[in-house]
């Protein structure tokens, strides 16, 4: 697979990876987000802050722009031709995300240490920062290895 930035390689791992996807997902469960790659390497989405993701009053819940932002950072990934897993996500709340209010979130690489990823993304409202994240991801296959070496099958042998 490409390491290339695309649209379709984003697609294809999307569907492959994350079919039911929350945040990604369409229907009733899904928050319907269409991740887009920008020129620069990085993707965004546009984010409508409706009134059922509510936290305090008038205010998207803290819980709903962490879960956006982490899967910004995913389908980033996935635009690079990557599938991940989150290993450590740090966010950081700068203002209440006003509901009914559009917004954007956008996420890009900032670090690749294979088979460890740093990103970065951000959810902004009215041209202002509201919350901020930095996450580490491994990859999937690295993953899937340290969780063999973990769990080693059972042995026959008493």
């Amino acid at each position: 697979m490409t390491t290339e930035p695309s649209n379709t390689v984003m697609r294809d791992l999307r569907r492959r990876h994350h079919p039911r996807c929350v945040v990604c997902g369409r229907g009733d469960a899904g928050l319907d987000l269409d991740f887009q790659l920008t020129e620069d390497g990085r993707v965004e989405a546009a984010l409508v802050c409706g009134s059922v993701w509510q936290g305090y009053p008038d205010r998207l819940h803290g819980g709903m722009i962490c879960t956006v932002l982490d899967a910004a950072m995913t389908h980033c990934l996935f635009a690079h031709g990557l599938a991940a897993f989150t290993a450590e996500l740090n966010v950081r709340f700068r203002r209440a995300a006003a509901l009914e209010c559009a917004a954007t979130v956008r996420a890009w690489i900032s670090e690749r240490q294979t088979p460890l990823f740093r990103l970065a993304a951000e959810v902004v409202q009215d041209g202002l920062v509201v919350a901020s994240a930095q996450a580490a991801f491994i990859d999937s296959a690295a993953a899937a290895g340290l969780a063999a070496l973990a769990n080693p099958p059972k042995s026959d042998m008493t």
